[in-house]
């Protein structure tokens, strides 16, 4: 290919759909032989001198292929600014500010050649470590639910898929009492702006290493100026042409190597990138790393935490570290910075202190120590990586051999000359952990090993979390309340500005935040009118919570029970019949019919007599089972549910002796615990605990929720959970599937859809007027196959029935809205949290969405955290303050708790079933079970 030398060459993104597909300098890595490759290059870009540009910076070294751009960006200095030219594509970059020292041993974890899959490894963590991530949607995925950021293993850091509904015109709602809240955000008051000219370099003689290569380059930076150098290609805010601008203009520049000898850098210009405004945040939220880098902040994986802050809890060998999560990104109408407090759990004690501790106190010390490590995830200081455990090799030692460079070294050996440590014990065994897709991508397709001596657990095991104290412990210090969360925020917006290190990274690439936190208009939404029996209504309060109300008013609508059991060890007799009476008690109140059951007692608490007894039961054809077990116990309750799920379907209700027989300290909350489990029992028995001020007639609320297996992690379940029309039906549909990683979900999505249409035909003789579909447990970067996939064959599917039911014009009013729980947003009224039903519409929203943010619940410790919904379909015909009210008043319909809670209630529900097959039962429960709250 060959240009005219007037023709302006430049490399051009036309959209965000191509970022991670197209890079600046991919490297391809794939299993299989050694072959040659040239790469398809899109028509839509434009590279001068394709072959020798791009072509050859392709290098296979071995079945599935991945892209990944790798550059390092020096911050500039007097480069000359220009509003007409954007940034270039800088996905997956490293940021290195010349002007911050940096030791070896910090540099040499970004070295890396084109031929070594270790040295790719490395790149690939350090990318990793920066929360850089290929930008491109997933072709196939299982709409799995992950952190806060839920993608799989090519998730885009920034999400710009448009999904704003074209019939939106305005999604700002007008209802409730306008007020002014507190964000943990802050205003970019300036943004950099530049010019980006590309060049190619070449090393005479030739480097290899990528490392050495920056490096040489570094030595001009004086030069270049503010620059991005990946190893092949150059980008700088300078035109290094001079007075020649011709489009192969070459000029040299020599550097030293270490060895004293001479290298000669030949640089010649092959185009100006431009870029599309995507890429501008990807550079933002880099330069902010970097800044944050002089705050004396660890990086710990993708966030940064303070050691200087670490508060000890020395009875238990556990630190928690502060730490900031950051994000930069385009809102309604400007930059924002978006700033949580996060804290990272570290545990003092080595897995070898672990290990040494179980051989002392258990027969079988290797047994143990596997149950106690595998699956964890553990720290190595001298790299400052995570990795989860997948198995301890007690075969293997410090001493065994792997292969370095075609040499045969120890792990020993190794050590010492990369890291200077001194392995004191060469007798324990191994750590391995599987390689996780990022590793894979990298070309690290080995097992890695790891050393117990080095290597630090993180997080808290399931002991822990049984010590009532411990947790109370921790609580107290990672539970900040308002007041504190925001006083911690402008602290660090404090320390960023006045910090000499940050702020000069900032005021080099021109950057400045606003020194306050952004206040933004929100509403609250008047309170919500809870609908008891006997026509008493009950209008909720700031603590959206009527388990009070219970004591002494009906329920909306009762079952009558007159036929249950309770299965118990003998000798938890006493107790449990107290409960029952009072239960009893409770119920007569309530206006519940709730008979004297019969009661089989047990001689011991073992699973098979468990199972033996529900055989037993059921024989009898009860309504409902009430089954008491000692203390909380996984595989117990595992037994009982499938039993009662599966095997012989009924109606069940689990309680431990710990809820019916608390301690004279917490004796006075029996009551509320009886209330509550009437409720639930009701609820599971088609009864209407409570109702709410529904207006609309023929709606169909429908939740999707995700759970994956703790057994298995390549395997998830989902669940579908249907409303009958609430207002005229107390009956529900339920249906579960099981999915293999990265399995598709719109087939099985589909299929329970028409499903419970089919069912609420068959309860109201027609198919529903509006349908509401919450879909839950979607990351962002799931988001492209959601409105692609599962969408577009959810709304054939829709018409195709209504079709077929002959309503042709009217056709099914539908909106699809994706719920996000995991959010980084926090925001406060009057320095605490925003009372329930606080919606904001504006100003922290995307410009590409129709989303909205609602805080529904009111929370006792701690801080609040909001609830996103993003409409990305809507032929509902309601206004946006429709939808925001509607959405509020399905939060009150979640019959485990006599409160609002974070989500509408069907996707509560969904969550819950999915939970409970992912956990307890493993497999799709009896079709008997599907029209009823059975896993409440």
């Amino acid at each position: 290919m060959s240009l005219q030398p007037s023709v302006r060459p430049r490399v051009r993104v036309p959209s965000p759909q191509l970022m991670g597909k197209v890079g600046i300098r991919p490297v391809m890595t794939f299993t299989g032989p050694r072959m040659s490759f040239r790469p398809r290059i899109p028509p839509s870009v434009n590279v001068v001198n394709r072959p020798s540009v791009i072509a050859d910076t392709f290098k296979p070294r071995g079945g599935s292929i991945s892209v990944r751009p790798r550059a390092i960006l020096a911050s500039p200095q007097a480069a000359k600014p220009d509003s007409n030219d954007s940034v270039p594509n800088l996905i997956r970059r490293i940021l290195i500010s010349p002007s911050i020292p940096h030791s070896p041993s910090n540099l040499s974890s970004f070295s890396s050649t084109s031929t070594s899959s270790s040295s790719c490894t490395q790149i690939e963590n350090s990318i990793a470590n920066l929360g850089v991530v290929a930008a491109k949607p997933r072709g196939k995925g299982h709409g799995g639910r992950g952190g806060r950021n839920r993608g799989g293993p090519h998730t885009p850091l920034l999400d710009s898929l448009f999904t704003r509904p074209q019939t939106c015109v305005s999604k700002m709602g007008e209802t409730g009492r306008h007020v002014t809240v507190d964000t943990n955000y802050f205003k970019i008051l300036k943004k950099p702006e530049w010019n980006i000219y590309q060049y190619r370099v070449d090393f005479v003689p030739e480097i290899d290493m990528s490392f050495v290569r920056r490096t040489l380059i570094l030595q001009h930076k004086a030069k270049l100026g503010g620059y991005i150098f990946d190893g092949t290609m150059l980008f700088t805010t300078n035109d290094l042409r001079g007075t020649k601008k011709g489009h192969y203009h070459e000029f040299h520049l020599t550097s030293e190597y270490r060895d004293g000898k001479t290298v000669l850098i030949k640089i010649k210009h092959v185009g100006i990138v431009d870029a599309n405004e995507a890429q501008l945040f990807q550079v933002l939220n880099l330069i902010l790393r970097q800044s944050m880098g002089g705050l004396d902040l660890q990086q710990i994986a993708r966030h940064f935490f303070d050691p200087y802050a670490k508060i000890s809890i020395d009875p238990y060998h556990i630190e928690i570290w502060p730490g900031y999560i950051t994000s930069i990104r385009q809102h309604e109408r400007d930059i924002l910075l978006c700033t949580e407090i996060t804290h990272k759990v570290m545990r003092t004690d080595t897995l070898y202190t672990i290990l040494r501790q179980l051989t002392v106190e258990t027969k079988d010390y290797q047994k143990a120590f596997k149950t106690e490590v595998i699956g964890s995830i553990v720290l190595t200081d001298y790299n400052n990586k995570t990795y989860r455990i997948t198995d301890v090799d007690f075969t293997s030692s410090p001493l065994s051999t792997f292969s370095l460079k075609d040499t045969k070294v120890s792990f020993a050996e190794y050590f010492k000359s990369r890291y200077n440590l001194i392995i004191t014990d060469s007798s324990q065994p191994m750590l391995i952990s599987k390689p996780t897709n990022k590793h894979i991508r990298g070309g690290q397709e080995e097992f890695i090993s790891l050393i117990p001596e080095f290597t630090r657990a993180t997080g808290i095991t399931d002991h822990m979390r049984t010590n009532v104290r411990f947790m109370k412990s921790m609580s107290d210090h990672t539970r900040l309340n308002p007041e504190m969360r925001l006083q911690r925020l402008r602290n660090f917006n404090e320390r960023l500005n006045s910090s000499a290190k940050s702020s000069e990274v900032l005021q080099e690439w021109n950057m400045k935040f606003d020194n306050d936190l952004l206040k933004i208009p929100a509403r609250i939404l008047p309170c919500e009118k809870i609908l008891l029996g006997h026509g008493v209504r009950y209008i909720c309060d700031e603590k959206a919570n009527w388990t009070r109300e219970f004591r002494n008013c009906s329920m909306f609508c009762n079952a009558e029970i007159s036929r249950w059991q309770v299965i118990l060890p003998s000798r938890c007799c006493r107790e449990t019949q107290l409960f029952v009476q009072m239960c009893i008690k409770v119920a007569r109140n309530m206006s519940l019919v709730l008979a004297t059951p019969k009661y089989i007692e047990m001689d011991d608490d073992r699973n098979n007599s468990y199972t033996t007894a529900v055989e037993m039961a059921t024989s009898e054809d009860p309504q409902i089972l009430m089954i008491v077990i000692q203390q909380p116990n996984e595989e117990k309750y595992s037994v009982i549910k499938k039993k009662c799920c599966i095997d012989r379907p009924v109606a069940s209700q689990v309680v431990t002796m710990k809820m019916i027989a608390p301690t004279s300290e917490k004796s006075a909350g029996l009551m509320s615990i009886a209330t509550k489990v009437v409720i639930q029992m009701n609820a599971k028995l088609r009864g209407i605990p409570w109702m709410i001020d529904l207006p609309l007639k023929g709606l169909m609320t429908i939740g999707f929720d995700v759970c994956h297996s703790s057994k298995d992690k390549n395997t998830s379940y989902s669940a579908l959970v249907a409303t009958m029309d609430v207002r005229s039906s107390s009956r529900y549909f339920s249906a579960v599937s099981k999915h293999q990683k990265y399995q598709e979900l719109s087939n099985d999505i589909i299929l329970h859809f028409a499903f419970a249409l089919r069912a609420y035909r068959n309860e109201h003789g027609s198919l529903p007027e509006r349908i509401l579909f919450y879909r839950d447990g979607v990351g962002d970067g799931q988001l492209h196959q959601v409105v692609n996939t599962e969408l577009n064959h959810l709304r054939i599917k829709a018409q195709e029935i209504y079709e077929a039911a002959g309503k042709h014009e009217i056709g099914p009013r539908l909106a699809f809205i994706v719920v996000s729980k995991r959010l980084n947003t926090r925001y406060f009224f009057s320095n605490n949290n925003p009372p329930p039903g606080t919606v904001v519409d504006d100003v922290i929203t995307l410009p590409e969405r129709y989303d909205f943010f609602i805080v529904s619940q009111s929370v006792r410790q701690g801080t609040v955290s909001p609830t996103s919904y993003n409409v990305i379909y809507d032929t509902m015909g309601l206004t946006p303050d429709r939808i925001q009210m509607l959405t509020y008043k399905m939060t009150h319909m979640y019959y485990n708790y006599t409160g609002t809670c974070r989500v509408p209630a069907v996707c509560q529900y969904a969550h819950k079933l999915a939970y409970l097959v992912a956990e307890s039962i493993h497999c799709p429960p009896s079709q008997l079970h599907e029209r009823n709250l059975y896993f409440l």
